[in-house]
């Protein structure tokens, strides 16, 4: 099938900064696509091209089959998009937040009403529609913006970061609302910061970084391609990490000194971990754990602070 969104060459500049440098990627109908990234590394700037509210500076972008910088008006009102930050207006009540933005669309006030019906029940909403907005928790608001998103029934929704700031309860009902999304064959293009939230709900991911991907594949695809199987993390006593650390040599594939721990990446974790013990190293916890995307993100960026 052709891709909802094809990308070639894609860059964006701002000046001497260049923040989206030369990328390829394809979004395929029906799936869910994530762009990984540290602060800085391009994610906002990709997604406000792919959204058609700004425009590329080198390269071919195509998105629902249009030109974003021709046809911008027709494929935004082809996409639901879902902002970081939960802008809706908190002094109407929950149903006519819904209304307005359905007008928004030149949608019949009929279907509008439909709809909400509709997408209240998605959400988990319909028993606070006629509450206010500014009594609903944050999970609610970010289950309401996701409906939001959806009244005008987008081609692709893109979501910016959806669970932020939300605890684990809320995080994990709204990965249930997206799931469902996914299996009614919704397009979701999706920046996160939370490599669980990547491993739940993309099907294929790139890893930016500087302006450029680093990696692309399935979460399942870069670990195999750019970790090991397990992860054994070791901790010693306070001072005693350095000394530790030429013994830890030919133990795993990579070793890894961090400030509170030792990673030594391994395709089986209990026969390092055997190991260790068997050279009467002393430490103070050992953990045998799978890897996961967050490894891969964290070898693929650094572990460098970024503002």
């Amino acid at each position: 099938m052709e891709p909802l969104v094809r990308a070639r060459g894609l860059s964006k500049s701002f000046g001497d900064l260049v923040a989206v440098d030369n990328i390829d990627f394809d979004v395929q109908p029906g799936e869910a696509f994530g762009f990984l990234g540290p602060n800085g590394a391009g994610k906002s700037s990709t997604m406000r091209m792919i959204g058609a509210v700004s425009p590329p500076t080198g390269g071919e972008l195509s998105v629902l089959g249009m030109d974003p910088q021709r046809d911008g008006a027709r494929i935004r009102a082809r996409l639901g998009v879902v902002p970081q930050e939960s802008n809706l207006d908190e002094e109407l009540p929950v149903d006519e937040n819904l209304l307005v933005y359905g007008r928004y669309f030149d949608l019949p006030r009929p279907l509008i009403r439909e709809r909400i019906a509709e997408l209240l029940d998605f959400a988990q909403l319909a028993e606070r529609a006629g509450d206010k907005v500014t009594t609903l928790s944050g999970g609610m608001k970010r289950r309401l913006v996701i409906a939001r998103a959806l009244i005008n029934q987008p081609d692709v929704v893109i979501l910016d970061e959806p669970t932020t700031g939300l605890d684990p309860q809320a995080r994990h009902a709204l990965w249930d609302r997206l799931y469902r999304l996914k299996q009614q064959g919704a397009t979701l293009i999706i920046t996160t910061h939370y490599m669980d939230e990547a491993e739940q709900l993309c099907d294929r991911l790139v890893v930016m970084d500087k302006g450029k991907i680093v990696a692309e594949g399935s979460p399942l695809d870069l670990i195999a391609q750019h970790s090991t199987r397990e992860v054994v993390e070791l901790r010693f006593a306070v001072g005693e990490q350095d000394a530790a650390l030429p013994r830890l040599e030919g133990m795993a594939e990579r070793v890894e000194a961090l400030p509170d721990r030792v990673l030594l990446y391994t395709e089986d974790g209990d026969k390092t971990a055997d190991a260790i013990h068997s050279s009467a190293l002393e430490h103070e916890q050992i953990v045998v754990r799978r890897s996961t995307l967050e490894d891969v993100f964290l070898h693929l960026t650094g572990r460098t602070l970024v503002d």
